[in-house]
């Protein structure tokens, strides 16, 4: 232990009593050690290094000789290196297999001969224009793989055309694959109609259909638009190797109208129904309210109103009179569909109505579809809301294709868009409540998420 300088200025004859109190009480003589250094002001210590100095450690320089790689193997190595391109183009109508495979940047007479006698082959020009076709080429242009994909009549798998070339040539296949699932969120503003908001924000028109069915019991789409009004949507794509090829459900949509506004998300519970069958879906409101009525607005999709419920000149007759239905204009073979559950009470032609079906409905409720080009139930057959029950036509006493369709109760017509209106709702279930909240917070997240969307494409 080191002696403190105070102590080596004291005389010889007291160092030596020190020295024998120490021998005698080492730990009280510490004790009084301790207070006299914290008596006298020590109010620093250190402790002193183990390890030298680097400053005063030796330095060596070391040499040794690198003998560089021979530089002719490198070379011969790079000049054998060969590497592949990708790329990916749509098909044209003006398409020949010699102009698609020039625009891919391909430079394959080979290929291009089997791509013109190949019988799997020639599905790539054959059809509709627009199919996605991806390459797999040489850097020096000469076709290795091709591969196409376009949806099969299983609505969850699609179709999958491959050519490869090996050292013998060319070989086609077409094979199957399941469809992966996607969620995308997107958002729009109404500047003239739906469906050229839901254009420019580069949305599938199968979902500004499902926008417009999902909110239809409160929004009348068709007259109740104003420009500015917005939404925010989250649907499902169907995606074959990375390409969306369907457009399915809307899973959560919000449509703000005339300053007001309205949500709504798929729900389907978990478990089974009375019968045994999975519980069936639905669209409901954000507090629980089903958006599902007992009758749709609207027995096509989306569609145009061409005469409506109220008096009009007759276009035949040459006269007016009360127009008691609802006109829809729609092309020759537009799918008519059932407006609400019931059972066929005629199908056939029937005078001035031409192709036409009555379903009968609870409550002494009728609906008719009229100037059908084509019938596709039976008397008697029982229908569920949505079903397709005939064709879009003009037979009858038409002056062009549309669907005349009436409401009736107790065999007096009613208008159609006020039926559906007043038709009751059925809200969830008391035991899938608990599950229904949990998937309602993350919706309003996703929703507020799309709406960002617009928000970052008008900065």
């Amino acid at each position: 232990m080191p002696v403190p300088s105070r102590l080596l200025s004291l005389p010889s004859h007291l160092l030596l009593g020190i020295a024998g109190s120490l021998r005698r009480h080492p730990q009280r003589v510490a004790a009084s050690l301790a207070a006299l250094l914290l008596g006298t002001g020590v109010t620093a210590f250190g402790v002193a290094p183990l390890a030298p100095d680097a400053a005063d450690l030796p330095v060596r320089q070391v040499l040794e000789a690198v003998q560089p790689l021979p530089m002719q193997p490198q070379t011969d190595a790079l000049s054998d290196f060969r590497f592949n391109l990708f790329r990916t183009e749509s098909t044209r109508s003006s398409d020949s297999a010699d102009a698609l495979l020039k625009r891919l940047n391909l430079n394959d007479a080979a290929a291009a001969t089997y791509l013109r006698k190949d019988p799997n082959a020639q599905l790539i020009l054959a059809g509709r224009p627009g199919k996605t076709v991806t390459v797999e080429a040489s850097d020096s242009q000469q076709l290795l793989k091709l591969s196409m994909r376009w949806p099969s009549d299983d609505e969850t798998r699609f179709n999958r055309l491959v050519i490869e070339r090996s050292a013998s040539g060319f070989s086609s296949r077409i094979e199957t694959a399941p469809y992966t699932r996607s969620a995308r969120l997107a958002s729009g503003s109404i500047e003239t109609s739906l469906f050229a908001a839901t254009d420019e924000a580069r949305i599938p028109d199968g979902v500004g259909v499902q926008i417009a069915e999902i909110f239809s019991g409160d929004i009348d789409f068709r007259r109740a638009l104003r420009k500015g009004d917005r939404f925010n949507v989250v649907y499902e794509t169907l995606e074959a190797d990375g390409e969306a090829l369907r457009t399915a459900r809307v899973l959560s949509a919000e449509f703000v109208n005339a300053g007001k506004s309205y949500q709504a998300m798929w729900f389907q519970p978990e478990g089974q129904d009375a019968a045994g069958a999975p519980n069936k879906g639905g669209y409901y409101t954000l507090d629980g309210q089903s958006l599902r009525r007992a009758y749709l607005s609207s027995p096509v999709e989306f569609s145009r109103i061409s005469s409506g419920f109220s008096m009009r000149f007759h276009p035949i007759l040459q006269k007016w009179r009360a127009h008691l239905g609802t006109d829809f204009a729609a092309t020759t073979g537009t799918p008519a569909r059932t407006i609400g559950d019931g059972v066929v009470s005629f199908a056939g032609v029937q005078n001035g109505y031409g192709n036409v079906v009555f379903i009968k409905h609870r409550d002494n409720h009728e609906t008719v579809y009229a100037h059908l080009s084509k019938v596709s139930v039976q008397n008697g057959q029982s229908v569920s809301q949505g079903q397709t029950i005939g064709l879009v036509g003009s037979s009858g006493w038409a002056t062009g294709p549309h669907l005349h369709f009436e409401v009736r109760v107790n065999g007096t017509q009613q208008d159609p868009m006020t039926m559906a209106k007043q038709s009751n709702t059925i809200p969830v279930a008391a035991t899938a409540l608990p599950q229904f909240r949990q998937l309602a917070s993350g919706v309003k997240n996703q929703l507020q998420a799309a709406a960002t969307i617009s928000q970052t494409r008008a900065e």
